[in-house]
């Protein structure tokens, strides 16, 4: 399934009254809950072997990520973002600029991107997962630093 769906179907449980959520696609199945706030909630994934991640097993493990509400997401206070669309952080993980240390990263400040463009990837439970341009533009700010670790919903990068 690919992120973006996922992102959409987190989306969907923050707006809805639903404590919990689970969808089957195939041989693929997503399940988000959502705990009383005293708790940290937390999103589950358990991607089957397809085209989302980059590097793939034949058996790859559940993908978990422990989420704050956006409001509270530390990394975001106090920053000022330029306008335009914000790439936010699908997952809690490392983030990296480059698909190696010796490459040229993915973008750079003030290139022109289209949508679908690979902007960086996110290493999440030994899962390689591509961090994608959801609109065309020029990136005017990139936020994460290569190999540091992103938390949900923290800002990546600003195209406009």
């Amino acid at each position: 399934m690919d992120l973006r769906k996922i992102k959409k179907l987190i989306d969907l449980l923050e707006e809805s009254n639903l404590s919990e959520l689970e969808i089957k696609e195939g041989e693929e199945i997503v399940r988000l809950s959502r705990y009383p706030k005293n708790m940290a909630p937390t999103y589950a994934a358990a991607p089957a072997a397809g085209p989302a991640p980059v590097v793939q097993s034949s058996a790859p493990p559940a993908v978990a990520a422990s989420i704050e509400a956006a409001a509270a997401t530390g990394a975001s206070e106090g920053r000022d973002l330029p306008p335009g669309t914000t790439v936010r952080s699908p997952m809690v993980g490392t983030f990296y600029a480059s698909s190696n240390p010796d490459a040229p990263p993915f973008v750079k400040l003030g290139q022109k991107v289209k949508v679908g463009d690979t902007l960086g990837i996110i290493e999440a439970m030994k899962m390689f997962n591509q961090i994608e341009a959801d609109v065309a533009g020029t990136v005017l700010a990139v936020l994460a630093e290569s190999g540091h670790p992103v938390e949900f919903d923290e800002p990546l990068f600003v195209i406009g």
